[in-house]
């Protein structure tokens, strides 16, 4: 049987031919890409009878395999003999004199491919490859040329193909192997829950007809499974080639692994990696990506492939513990070598940013390959606020002041620029209005001269300060947004003391969330707190022909008993309601056994609260949540959550916060939760005028801005309690308003049984 492997001239060069150190990621972004303007300028230049952006395709035999290549050749250039040359084009942002003919045999190895190609399909003897490198902002070019002739180019063609088969027969025998066993496997359970195998279903459905589908599944369901499964069975029956799970949180990832963990137990053959951020798996104490602060970007580009292929053909799952082993053992970066391993895994787990975050994602999945990908999104309830910080940017006025001071006589042009910038923001002062609801075009033309002369101020100069760098970062981000916005943003400018910060606000993220979603071949949005559905489906990018399901809890009514108290917890009521609270829960405990979660709207309130607790119940062990929590720490909380501990403990946290998610405290490990409060974000500038756009558009904008949030909050800390079959336990809600018919409105059905209760049970 042949084997056919479908690739492009610059994905195949680029594996064999990429080498050197990681750089910093200023340089990554523009210097030497393919800069599409640059590249028309250039093409306006070429003779009528030329051709510019020329596709070309060829299929390459080799022992059992053929490669199939394609690619497009920026210009053919034709004299007056019928000589044909290949111009490749790249643009740069950095000098040109460091630019020599052999500097980057990348670029040669691509032209030589479109050579080859054009030379077989035309029966040329002879063929001309021509470089042209051109400096973005002077314009300036560099050219080099070779000639080659027909067996030189087919002797270099098949030399690149050699060099890239080893990698290419591990993919073919993985993907028989993968293909065979995912169409194979059995769900991993004896049995399904009660409405998983819906969820299931109705997730397989949604891959095979291409469409987005928003599912609410009550916690305890197995939605990691629910949604897993079916995505690997739709890869057995050729539908997918890969996944993406995306989670906002360690925990949830977690269980994503332990699913895949099974099902590979189980007999399915899948890589499966998992992408940590770069600022905890890195192996240095600084975050620096330069090869003279690390030895794991020295060379990387030198030792990655090596690394891929071991790892590749040796391991199935590449958790962050995996990939540090194999990152240790070839010496690369470990961050940058699970972005690597992204594009050749079939199911990547990672955070939401790597598919929706402009400033982030992995852009070098291409069209193609994401027609044959699914995203299942995790608690999609997170990704409202998420989106809205993504797709947002701000600027501080002291960060270009500091940059002034710095660069004034050293280099007057980035000084000009940064006062430019420093001007305009003291202008602001001025403005009777500091909410706008449009783009500050002068500035955005500001902040994009100031990005291009600290770029090529960080490319010329190695030693430039951190300051020049962060302040490059910061404008780069604020002119991405400034490129997305529209009548979903809104311009707001904070001012305090000699601070003046402007803010580019994305109040809808819904449509960019769309734009960035597109093209992949089905979404699942799912969360156990997914209403209501229509604010949910609203701000997600949901469309009326979206695919929509509610599946109940799968327990018992009897198994949780849920009680209401009716104190305020309003800022102006706390003072009061202090110690008939601290009495109320007092109570609770003192007629129900076992762990309890005592969750509160802010740390303040939870600190007070507790030091009153303390000073009635000294004896009963209490666990506080702290700002900031490490992983270690955040771990060491839940692990005192004990079955059978010979004393109880009682933890105190916030709504929203680590432990109100995605925590799986089964059995008797946690036997009550109380929820103080409705859970409405602290109210603030944001809000009000999250809530005023909404209300303008048509929509209840107290609800959207507050309520809603909150009242998620509150649900996803009660969804702690019940998370198998045999769990029971009580939940209490203190505050007033959960009797009013707006929240009992947004509660669950399995929480409509309640009893309203007073001081005492």
């Amino acid at each position: 049987m042949t084997n056919v492997i479908k690739i492009s001239v610059r994905h195949l060069v680029e594996y064999v031919f990429k080498s050197g150190d990681i750089v910093s990621g200023f340089r990554t972004t523009t210097a030497l890409t393919d800069g599409t303007k640059t590249h028309q300028k250039i093409q306006k230049t070429y003779n009528e009878k030329d051709q510019k952006e020329v596709y070309v395709k060829t299929e390459i035999p080799y022992e059992d395999m053929i490669l199939q290549v394609d690619g497009r050749c920026d210009g053919l250039l034709f004299d007056e003999d019928g000589l044909v040359t290949i111009d490749e084009i790249k643009s740069t942002s950095g000098s040109l004199t460091v630019i020599e003919e052999d500097s980057y045999p990348v670029h040669w190895a691509q032209a030589i491919f479109y050579g080859y190609i054009y030379a077989n399909d035309h029966e040329l003897d002879r063929i001309d490859i021509q470089l042209t490198y051109v400096q973005v902002q002077s314009e300036e070019q560099k050219r080099f040329r070779r000639s080659m002739s027909r067996q030189e180019l087919e002797d270099f063609v098949h030399d690149v193909v050699r060099k890239y088969v080893p990698y290419a027969k591990a993919l073919i025998e993985h993907k028989k192997n993968r293909d065979s066993t995912s169409k194979e496997l059995a769900f991993p359970f004896g049995t399904y829950r009660e409405g998983q195998r819906k969820l299931a279903g109705s997730v397989y459905k949604t891959i095979l007809d291409k469409k987005v589908l928003f599912a609410k599944a009550s916690t305890g369901i197995g939605k990691t499974m629910s949604t897993i499964f079916p995505a690997v069975k739709a890869v057995g029956e050729g539908l997918l080639q890969r996944s993406f799970y995306l989670t906002a949180k360690t925990i949830t990832r977690t269980a994503a692994e332990d699913a895949y963990r099974l099902l590979i137990d189980k007999g399915l053959d899948m890589k499966v990696v998992t992408i940590t951020a770069k600022d905890k798996i890195c192996f240095q104490e600084e975050t620096i990506c330069k090869a003279e602060h690390c030895p794991f970007a020295e060379g990387y580009y030198d030792r990655i492939n090596t690394a891929i292929l071991d790892i590749y053909e040796n391991e199935s799952l590449m958790t962050r513990p995996v990939i540090e082993s194999y990152a240790r053992k070839h010496r690369v970066c470990p961050f940058e070598f699970s972005l690597d391993l992204a594009y050749a895994a079939d199911a990547v787990i990672c955070d939401y940013n790597y598919v929706f975050d402009p400033r982030v994602s992995l852009k070098r999945l291409l069209e193609e390959q994401k027609k044959k990908t699914v995203l299942l999104i995790d608690e999609a309830h997170n990704l409202v606020d998420r989106a809205r910080t993504m797709y947002s940017a701000e600027l501080n006025k002291e960060m270009f002041v500091e940059v002034k001071r710095e660069y004034k006589g050293r280099n007057d042009s980035i000084a000009e620029a940064a006062k430019s910038i420093i001007v305009h923001l003291v202008g602001k002062r001025k403005q009777d209005s500091f909410v706008e609801k449009k783009l500050d075009e002068e500035l955005a033309l500001l902040v994009e001269n100031f990005a291009e002369e600290a770029e090529m101020e960080l490319i010329r100069n190695e030693d430039a300060s951190e300051i020049l760098l962060d302040a490059y970062f910061a404008a780069d981000a604020f002119a991405k947004i400034c490129r997305l916005y529209d009548e979903r943003f809104v311009t707001y400018v904070e001012i305090e003391e000699k601070e003046v910060a402007i803010r580019l606000y994305c109040l809808d993220p819904s449509y960019l969330l769309q734009q960035f979603g597109k093209g992949f071949r089905a979404k699942i949005f799912f969360s156990a707190t997914l209403a209501p559905g229509n604010y949910y489906k609203n701000l997600l990018g949901g469309k009326k022909e979206d695919y929509v399901l509610s599946i109940p809890s799968p327990f018992a009514r009897e198994n949780t008993e849920i009680l209401i108290q009716p104190l305020s917890t309003r800022y102006r009521d706390r003072k009061e309601t202090l110690h008939p609270m601290v009495r109320f829960i007092q109570d609770v405990l003192n007629k129900q056994e076992g762990n309890f979660l005592v969750f509160f709207p802010s740390y303040s309130y939870m600190n007070i609260v507790h030091d009153a607790f303390r000073e009635v119940a000294p004896d009963v062990r209490t666990i506080i949540q702290g700002t900031g929590m490490s992983e270690s720490l955040r771990e060491e909380f839940l692990a005192a959550f004990e079955e059978k501990a010979d004393e109880r403990l009682v933890g105190f946290a916030v709504l929203g916060g680590v432990f109100s998610e995605g925590v799986d405290l089964k059995g008797d490990r946690l036997n009550g939760v109380i929820i103080v409060g409705v859970g409405l974000p602290q109210i603030g500038m944001e809000r009000d005028i999250i809530k005023d756009y909404f209300t303008s558009i048509g929509h209840n904008g107290f609800d959207y801005a507050y309520v809603y949030p909150g009242m998620n909050k509150v649900l996803q800390a009660g969804g702690r309690l019940i998370r198998s079959e045999s769990d029971k336990g009580t939940i209490l809600l203190i505050d007033d308003r959960f009797l009013q018919p707006k929240y009992q409105a947004l509660l669950p059905e399995e929480w409509r049984h309640f009893r309203v209760v007073g001081d005492g049970l």
